[in-house]
């Protein structure tokens, strides 16, 4: 509404609530408003004729006329203009009746702010051209449905005509309603519209169809569209259709096909397609292959010729080849996808099709069959699935862990804090705070792992040489593995550096190497190794994720139990686990995908039952030399600097202002982005820094920081969150924001934010 001129209506007799009505509208709101106020419903109605408003604020107790009665009256006048009934009558009863009556709203006079007046006149103007636009295109609907060859048609569930709108010829609209359509045309006609349509009520899925219907102008064909027709609780209540009458063009396409499958036949036995092209006698001996078919199957056309088709691609004999033969023969065509053996033992997933070929007598003399090679298809589908499937969990386990961040910020601030305020507290005491904090850790260490699984949080990315983490981690290994199993490592020594956060890479080997070590119950053989490795297009086109470039490639493997074929799909699925309860949580998989999917990168994994697990990470390379991690600083204390808090969470606001308090810091406290904008703009010369969450009530933190920074772009800000995507991350870069502290946060990590934007 901003900049735009809005003329309202006032049907108010009351000088003090007119006047008031004014200031709310001049304080809230940036639009031009033309109020016209008026005392009487009489006067109202000659506004009405004379000029156009765009809203109409009515009280419903005037000097000539009262209740419900000023509504109608106005209605009845303004069918063009939306009303809000403004008044001091708090009835339920009348409010209820006004909004049936067509209200865009009841509200009552004491309860109303500026804010919640200026929404309520936006709808009710939004609303009305909404419903204009409506009736608009409804009024074009008609004209083009009646302009137009097509018959539409709603039936009940019971398959009774409701309404008809350009009947077919020879029918009128009185004739149909009501009527089945065994009362209209012939019963074979009836019968297999019928069972179209008790189709879709039954499945509730829409179909298209060709039918043909014998009508009082002969036999016709059309083109049949049937959708189930749902109510307001979605329930299916009878079915749509609309259907287009083709006979004209029918016999012109059935002559068309029959020549193109004449074509097709006779091109299909020459010998220039990819697909394997077989012809068989009817004794399943082979009479003609082509290339294709030695190209994919291996067998040359001379090794082929007179063999069994069964015996040459397949390893047994298999019902469901029956049952196709029979159904050419019955049918003359088959088509389905069909596992098939290569001369070398392949087994191949081809897309079969079937044709029965006859002589010039019209008697079966052979059968030709074309076959696609679906295989690398079936293969990316099932790649495909299986990140779906992965990114819907992802994003329940990204909700799920920016609620515990919240519950665990404070708890873990709070252990830190506690040792600070009461200093002389016995040694039991400090104990159970010190357990406090380890397990607060505990379940922050937890919640990253779920958030590194959603890809919600992304670490600090340097570049580093993945040689030193494999280094450490094996070090780790050999002090704390079991002796029976042995670590080895094969690095190579000129080995790309990559792009990642050194912490998470290092989670990544961690849980490879457990999950290795709990394979391996009595005793084995863990090798991490590292190489470099070039991707090209045709190694990217067999792999969804994978992209042309340089990677480096780590491989963990172990001579473990292996993985049986069954669950192998399934592990890196977050919570699932085959360990027994108590021994595992399932998100040591599901984290190392979520990191390696966060640095651009992907994860394969064979096994094999009795022989060991091999699991290759696969990360992009890049140039440049290593950057190193500075060693953690100490913070310094405040200097009475004003720090603004806002977050809607109050125990994150309690334990947030005492932690800075602590620290000689001064705080201000803010539950929402309005309030947070109302506050800094009162001590906007006192604030030195904004502590402000991305997730707020009323007006979310991104909004309110852009706010501020119309406000006073100097302003100092601190983004904090407990789920941080990658686009509110852009989001925050590009609103000059460029510290943010994910939940939870340490007092040290707090502190060290803050000195950082105020330039200590």
């Amino acid at each position: 509404m901003a900049g735009q001129l809005i003329k309202v209506l006032l049907v108010e007799d009351n000088p003090g609530d007119v006047f008031l009505l004014q200031e709310f509208l001049k304080e809230v709101t940036t639009a031009r408003v033309e109020l016209q106020p008026v005392e009487r419903l009489s006067e109202a109605l000659d506004c009405l004729v004379n000029d156009s408003f765009d809203v109409m604020l009515l009280d419903l107790s005037l000097p000539d006329s009262q209740g419900m009665e000023t509504f109608v009256r106005a209605t009845h006048q303004a069918k063009a203009t939306p009303i809000i009934v403004l008044t001091g009558l708090d009835d339920e009863t009348l409010a209820l009746r006004a909004m049936q009556e067509g209200a865009q709203d009841y509200l009552v006079k004491g309860q109303v702010t500026g804010d919640l007046l200026v929404r309520s006149m936006r709808y009710a103007i939004e609303r009305q051209r909404v419903e204009d636009a409506l009736r608009q295109s409804e009024e074009r609907f008609r004209v083009a449905l009646k302009n137009s060859p097509i018959f539409v048609f709603n039936q009940d569930k019971e398959l009774r005509y409701t309404w008809v709108y350009n009947p077919i010829s020879g029918w009128t609209v009185e004739e149909m309603l009501g009527k089945h359509d065994f009362d209209l045309i012939l019963a074979k006609d009836a019968q297999r519209l019928t069972a179209i349509k008790h189709s879709v009520l039954t499945s509730g899925i829409g179909t298209r169809e060709e039918v043909s219907i014998t009508t009082p102008q002969g036999i016709r064909y059309y083109d049949l569209t049937v959708e189930p027709l749902r109510n307001e609780l979605q329930e299916i209540v009878g079915i749509t259709c609309a259907s287009i009458d083709i006979s004209e063009r029918q016999a012109a396409l059935r002559d068309r096909l029959l020549a193109e499958e004449k074509i097709r036949e006779q091109a299909a036995l020459l010998d220039v397609t990819t697909d394997a092209i077989c012809v068989r006698d009817l004794e399943n001996k082979i009479l003609f292959w082509n290339k294709g078919a030695e190209n994919l199957y291996g067998w040359k056309a001379h090794e082929a010729w007179g063999k069994n088709v069964a015996e040459l691609l397949f390893n047994e004999p298999s019902a469901e080849i029956e049952a196709a033969l029979l159904n050419v023969v019955a049918k003359g065509k088959w088509e389905g996808e069909l596992n098939k053996t290569t001369k070398s033992g392949r087994e191949v997933l081809v897309s079969s099709r079937w044709s029965l070929v006859c002589d010039a007598w019209g008697k079966p003399k052979s059968i030709l069959s074309v076959d696609t090679d679906i295989t690398e298809k079936k293969q990316l589908e099932a790649q495909l699935f299986r990140a779906q499937r992965l990114e819907s969990i992802g994003t329940l386990a990204s909700g799920i862990a920016h609620d515990l961040n919240n519950i665990l910020t404070p708890i873990l601030a709070g252990a830190q804090l506690l040792p600070l305020k009461f200093p002389d507290a016995d040694e039991r005491t400090l104990h159970l705070l010190e357990i406090l904090e380890i397990n607060a850790k505990r379940g922050a260490d937890l919640v990253k792992q779920v958030l590194s699984f959603a890809r919600g949080v992304e670490g600090k990315h340097i570049t580093l040489q993945i040689r030193h983490l494999i280094v450490e981690v094996a070090k780790i290994l050999k002090e704390t593995f079991p002796k029976s199993i042995e670590v080895c490592i094969d690095v190579s020594n000129e080995l790309w550096m990559v792009s990642g956060d050194s912490t998470q890479l290092h989670q990544v080997l961690m849980n490879l190497c457990v999950n290795a070590r709990d394979a391996m119950p009595n005793g084995g053989k863990l090798t991490i190794s590292a190489q470099n490795l070039f991707i090209d297009e045709n190694y990217a086109r067999m792999n969804l994720e994978a992209n042309v470039g340089p990677y480096v490639v780590m491989t963990v493997s172990d001579t473990g139990v292996g993985i049986s074929g069954e669950i192998l799909d399934r592990i890196f699925e977050p919570f699932f686990t085959t360990k027994p309860v108590g021994q595992g949580t399932g998100l040591g998989l599901s984290t190392v995908i979520g990191i390696i999917k966060s640095h651009g990168g992907f994860v394969d994994v064979c096994s094999e039952i009795g022989s060991g697990t091999h699991f290759k990470v696969y990360l992009p390379a890049v140039g440049g030399t290593e950057i190193l991690n500075a060693e953690e600083l100490t913070p310094f204390t405040g200097n009475g600097e004003l720090i603004l808090v806002v977050d809607d969470e109050p125990a994150i606001q309690d334990i947030t202002k005492t932690s800075l308090e602590t620290h000689q810091y001064q705080t201000l406290i803010a539950s929402d982005g309005i309030e947070a904008i109302a506050l800094y703009a009162k001590h906007a010369d006192k604030i030195s820094a904004v502590l402000i969450d991305l997730m707020l009530p009323s007006l979310d933190g991104l909004t309110a920081i852009r706010t501020l920074k119309k406000i006073n772009p100097q302003v100092k800000i601190v983004a904090t969150s407990g789920l941080l995507s990658r686009n509110k991350l852009e989001a925050l870069d590009n609103a000059g924001v460029a510290t943010f502290l994910s939940k939870p946060y340490t007092i040290n990590e707090l502190l060290l934010a803050l000195q950082k934007v105020l330039n200590y």
